[in-house]
């Protein structure tokens, strides 16, 4: 059918209120888990939110790369949304160094007036922190490469680049694993140990959330899915990964560092 308006107007999907019910028996789950030490629900949810979301974003693939249905006004309005999903995730970070400073600045009584608290043994900054701050800042760089290549029509440069990239982001969430191992408190031990393990295990969340985004966006290039001039997967994967990014040097350089 002719449209005479820039806009695209959805049709109707299962996804939103599958997904909606599958969220509630993941989190459901997760306090089952917590309460009665039991798995089953939560892996359920798990597994249900992650078919959904994989369906639900195949739909919008096709839209947009086979129906056409992503004009400039679209993409526009896309990018605004990545956005404001960016500027909630700023707020949401923003908590963690409220209550980190809240804590360090003055501390309490209870925890001995003294930060870090006089039991915490906290991580060298000069060690394993260091190194994935390398890690994550080179990988900013390879995925700002794999960027200007598509749009300079390199897609193999660019595929190679981003391969680079989830390399590093895998290496970096190893090495983060690899550190929590290695520590000698845990997210029980006083405020100190529920602030660190909180902030950086969410940031570290959110990089493998960024490394499958460019992992996807990899196997759309290897598809043909992305031209020099409509990749706007490419740029949302570039965006997020940015902020993944500047979060963490906020984190070396506070908690790290500073809070050392």
């Amino acid at each position: 059918m002719k449209k005479n308006h820039p806009f695209h107007l959805v049709t109707k999907s299962p996804w939103p209120i599958l997904l909606s019910m599958n969220i509630m028996t993941m989190m459901l789950g997760m306090i089952m888990w917590l309460t009665k030490k039991t798995l089953m629900t939560m892996i359920t949810g798990i597994m249900l939110t992650t078919l959904c979301s994989i369906m639900w974003w195949r739909d919008v693939t096709r839209e947009s790369t086979f129906q056409g249905m992503h004009t400039k006004k679209v993409i526009k309005g896309i990018k605004m949304g990545m956005i404001l999903f960016i500027i909630s995730e700023v707020m949401f970070f923003s908590s963690f160094f409220w209550s980190f400073f809240h804590s360090s600045l003055a501390p309490s009584i209870e925890i001995g007036m003294n930060w870090p608290p006089k039991s915490i043994m906290s991580f060298n900054p000069m060690e394993i922190p260091l190194l994935n701050t390398i890690i994550l800042l080179s990988s900013g760089t390879t995925i700002t490469w794999a960027h200007h290549s598509l749009i300079n029509n390199k897609l193999n440069s660019s595929m190679k680049s981003m391969t680079i990239t989830i390399i590093l982001g895998m290496y970096f969430s190893i090495l983060q694993k690899w550190e929590y191992n290695q520590s000698q408190f845990t997210m029980s031990d006083s405020v100190y140990g529920s602030t660190f393990f909180v902030a950086t295990g969410f940031h570290g969340m959110h990089v493998l959330v960024g490394t499958m985004f460019m992992a996807v966006t990899t196997l759309r290039m290897k598809k043909m899915h992305l031209t020099n001039n409509h990749h706007l997967g490419l740029e949302m994967s570039a965006w997020y990964w940015h902020f993944v990014d500047v979060i963490w040097l906020f984190l070396y350089m506070m908690i790290y560092w500073w809070g050392k």
